[in-house]
């Protein structure tokens, strides 16, 4: 079996033309399900969050993020009931989906389940888009790389991932140390430790791995995340994982799934994750 749980519909609109396009891709890809996790931010009930929380003061990441939260047609568009329903919408007519959510690392993780818990989810994803504020991920800031040490990046990140882990309320890391995807690469002695720890904090907190392409087909790096340093180690502590395409677009759906089906093979993992309603099954990787 094949699915991809990560894709987004946010370029366009709640409506079954524009989606059933994601999924005629998916049977396309041979994909045996998709799962829609819409970020966070396209949603009005997060939107203090973002402008407590991002740095947006006059410096040039802070105008460069109150440009990038300043886009009606992205940010705070629409409600969460409005997805669970069009989300509802479209497994009435037996398309197969999955309900979930890429939330970021926001550090009021108590307002984040306030919001979260009045929902039947199938699954969460939480990524670290925010390192302390800055989006790191923003092409338009990627030279601020330049800025500090890799390693003092890395640590910073890896505190992210500790931080909204540590609350046991997710599923899945969405992308793990994406930290690459502008060819900024540490020496792995500088970082090891790191990926070890966190590895043994996913475990500890149960949760899965997003074995993502989007860094392959997005991203100059062109490699697929985890990076095999950190994937030694979803191997050394039995993480399960997901394959995902990061899809924004219904052409991205289900893109390089096989090579991402390939690349865990490479370490001895056979199955991935399936979900329904927080419920975990495991398939074996067709």
């Amino acid at each position: 079996m094949l699915t991809d749980y990560h894709m987004h519909f946010e370029y366009g609109s709640y409506d079954e033309n524009w989606v059933k396009l994601f999924f005629q891709e998916a049977e396309k890809k041979g994909l045996h399900e998709i799962g829609i996790s819409e970020h966070t931010h396209g949603f009005k009930e997060f939107k203090d969050l973002y402008y407590e929380e991002l740095i947006l003061d006059n410096s040039e990441i802070g105008e460069f993020q109150k440009k990038w939260l300043d886009n009606p047609k992205s940010k705070f568009v629409h409600t969460l009931d409005e997805y669970r329903d069009f989300i509802n919408y479209l497994k009435s007519k037996e398309y197969p989906v999955k309900f979930g959510l890429e939330v970021c690392n926001f550090h009021n993780q108590k307002r984040v389940q306030e919001i979260l818990s009045k929902y039947e989810w199938d699954y969460l994803i939480v990524s670290i888009h925010f390192i302390k504020g800055w989006g790191f991920d923003f092409s338009g800031l990627k030279h601020k790389f330049n800025e500090r040490n890799l390693k003092e990046i890395w640590k910073d990140y890896a505190e992210e991932i500790e931080n909204v882990a540590s609350t046991g309320f997710y599923d899945v890391l969405g992308h793990p140390f994406n930290l690459r995807l502008f060819k900024n690469i540490p020496e792995k002695r500088d970082v090891d430790n790191l990926l070890e720890k966190t590895a043994k904090i996913l475990k500890e907190n149960n949760m899965i791995v997003d074995v993502n392409t989007g860094t392959l087909h997005r991203y100059p790096i062109e490699e697929i995340t985890p990076y095999p340093d950190f994937m030694e180690y979803v191997k050394k502590y039995n993480i399960p994982v997901i394959l995902t395409s990061d899809a924004h677009q219904p052409e991205h759906v289900g893109m390089k799934i096989k090579e991402a089906a390939e690349y865990v093979k490479g370490y001895g993992i056979n199955e991935i994750v399936t979900f329904d309603r927080r419920k975990r099954i495991m398939e074996s990787i067709g």
